[in-house]
């Protein structure tokens, strides 16, 4: 096992690993704990009590941080000439079709978000098994499947991520970065929290949310009480 750092271990003893931790404070200790020079992300990790094998509890969907977070979306958008105008005017950072997926194909991936219209999906499909792995492709459940390419590129550049659980049930997401002060960190997380909260299956037994942990790229975990609102 790797030695940690100094820093590391003045990090790890500023937080209490059997406590938990109310959302504004948890946040307060992530912000104290952290050993980066840069302006790392703060991330959220949820265990969820579900069985995401099961279609009906495979949560996934978008939310809008209040906040935003941190960080600038590259956003690709595929579409028909039409569409083009639209696309650019509302902040796309790459527009087109087939030299898109030219450039793609070649191994091209320097974008965070695609979205795409309904009627060139036929031609995104020649790049799903680029996509797909990382992420990517869009899909009409996160509002990235859509004619109205203008409104869902200044969802996403206005902070708009999507989200999903993995295989062993845990919905992970960044919610800003350590140069947020904690309360808009936890203002962000609360965004979240809620969204899954509505999205609750009726399928679904048991406690809903397991346990939240929050954590900068560098930072030990800090665990925050799930019964907190």
């Amino acid at each position: 096992m790797a030695k940690l750092s100094k820093k590391r271990k003045a990090a790890e003893a500023l937080v209490d690993r059997n406590e938990f931790y109310s959302l504004g404070d948890a946040m307060a200790k992530v912000k104290e704990a952290n050993v980066t020079k840069f302006d790392a992300s703060v991330d959220i990790h949820i265990r969820m009590g579900i069985d995401p094998r099961k279609a009906d509890q495979a949560l996934r969907g978008t939310v809008s941080l209040p906040h935003g977070t941190g960080k600038t979306k590259r956003v690709l958008v595929l579409c028909s000439a039409d569409k083009e105008e639209e696309a650019r005017e509302a902040g796309a950072d790459y527009v087109g079709l087939d030299d898109m997926v030219a450039k793609i194909q070649d191994g091209w991936t320097d974008f965070d978000v695609v979205v795409a219209t309904p009627n060139v999906m036929a031609a995104v499909g020649k790049i799903g098994r680029i996509l797909g792995p990382r992420g990517l492709m869009p899909n009409p459940k996160t509002g990235t499947v859509t004619p109205n390419v203008g409104a869902a590129v200044s969802d996403v550049k206005g902070g708009k991520i999507s989200f999903r659980v993995d295989k062993f049930g845990i919905v992970h997401s960044s919610v800003g970065r350590v140069s947020f002060s904690a309360e808009k960190l936890a203002e962000n997380a609360k965004e979240l929290i809620d969204t899954l909260v509505r999205m609750k299956p009726s399928t679904a037994k048991g406690t809903y949310m397991k346990t939240i942990t929050v954590a900068s790229t560098m930072s030990p975990g800090v665990k925050v009480n799930p019964k907190f609102n």
